[in-house]
């Protein structure tokens, strides 16, 4: 009997401990929703006299504040757009360099288009057509080719070359036509090497293109002057 009493006891008491600490809790939790309206109502009081305050300015003020917020706008979008696509100056620059690329190559196509076909030169005294010296040199920047028959006209005049030329099994590592500003005549050429034969030598050709070959399409070097 006697422990029944004590388990009965400590029943009771347990449940009292924690009908009073629920109501505690109780208290906790509605102080705390009072506190958040509380807080509410100061946020919506606040915001409430905010717009009242806007509407009480004057239509110059309103438009002139809307004004500013587009400028900022725009402003933040082109920092955006800078920070995601790299420098701008940078970017415009290279578009610009390509446009006067391309536009220099369609003018160079449309000049050799114009050109007749057959053989091209720089110089009097042949039947073949003769070009001036503007057409000389936009003739020169605008061929990139070499045909065999050039190459092998220059290493004729160039022993060594030849010869490397001959045992690599006519291999060419490079080619090169340019104009010289400074001597107003345009250069052509070409490098020979017998690595691929165990050669450890190299031996570049270069001379002055006197004549070039137009096929109606594109112009190629047909005389190389290495003398």
């Amino acid at each position: 009997m006697t422990s029944s009493k004590a388990a009965e006891s400590l029943y009771i008491q347990t449940v009292t401990n924690m009908t009073e600490n629920g109501l505690e809790v109780k208290k906790m939790v509605k102080a705390l929703l009072l506190g958040q309206m509380e807080n509410k109502k100061q946020v919506f009081g606040k915001m409430e006299v905010s717009k009242n305050s806007f509407k009480t300015l004057s239509e110059p003020v309103k438009q002139f504040g809307g004004l500013i917020s587009i400028i900022i706008l725009i402003f933040l979008t082109f920092f955006i757009l800078n920070n995601i696509f790299g420098e701008g100056d940078e970017l415009v620059a290279k578009m610009k360099i390509e446009e006067e690329r391309i536009a220099q190559e369609r003018k160079l196509n449309k000049l050799i288009s114009s050109l007749p076909s057959g053989v091209l030169v720089s110089f009097d005294g042949t039947d073949n057509f003769k070009l001036s010296d503007e057409l000389y040199e936009a003739v020169c920047k605008a061929t990139k080719l070499i045909p065999q028959r050039a190459i092998m006209g220059a290493n004729f005049l160039n022993f060594r070359a030849h010869e490397i030329y001959t045992i690599n099994g006519n291999k060419i590592d490079e080619t090169f036509v340019k104009w010289d500003d400074e001597k107003n005549k345009c250069f052509a050429g070409f490098v020979v090497s017998g690595n691929n034969v165990g050669v450890d030598e190299t031996v570049k050709v270069s001379g002055e293109a006197l004549s070039f070959l137009s096929t109606g399409i594109d112009t190629r070097v047909y005389f190389i002057k290495n003398f």
